[in-house]
C-alpha cells in the first residue's frame, strides 16, 4: 500500500536551515505530482511546495526563494530544503500524494524555529 514517511525536523533557529525527507512506498514515486504542506498551531493546512514528474515546482508567496523541493526518484524520495528559517515557519510538515479522488498523508514532522 501507499506509504510516506516524513523526517528531519527539529529544533533550530532563526536564519538556520533544514532539510526534510519523504521516504515513499507502494508507488512509483517518478509517475506523480508530490506536494508538502504544514500546519501551523490554530491555523489550516497550507501548500508550501510542489514538484511535477517532470521536476516543476511551485512554492507558496510565503517561502520562495528559501524553501527548494526536489525529488530523487531512484530513492524513492522528496525532499524539502528549508532555508532563512523564520519563527512563522514553525509547523509540522507532511508530505502528500493527490491523485483524483485519492489523498495520501505521511504522519508528520514537527519544525520549531525558536532562538
Amino acid at each position: 500500500q501507499v506509504q510516506l514517511v516524513e523526517s528531519g525536523g527539529g529544533l533550530v533557529q532563526p536564519g538556520g536551515s533544514l532539510r526534510l525527507s519523504c521516504a515513499v512506498s507502494g508507488f512509483t514515486l517518478g509517475s506523480y505530482f508530490m506536494n508538502w504542506y504544514r500546519q501551523a498551531p490554530g491555523k489550516e493546512r497550507e501548500l508550501v511546495a510542489r514538484i511535477s514528474p517532470g521536476g516543476t515546482t511551485n512554492y507558496a508567496d510565503s517561502v520562495k526563494g528559501r524553501f527548494t523541493i526536489s525529488r530523487d526518484n531512484s530513492k524513492s524520495t522528496v525532499y524539502l530544503q528549508m532555508s532563512s528559517l523564520k519563527p512563522e515557519d514553525t509547523a509540522v510538515y507532511y508530505c502528500n500524494r493527490r491523485t483524483g479522488g485519492n489523498d495520501y498523508w505521511g504522519q508528520g514532522t514537527q519544525v520549531t524555529v525558536s532562538s
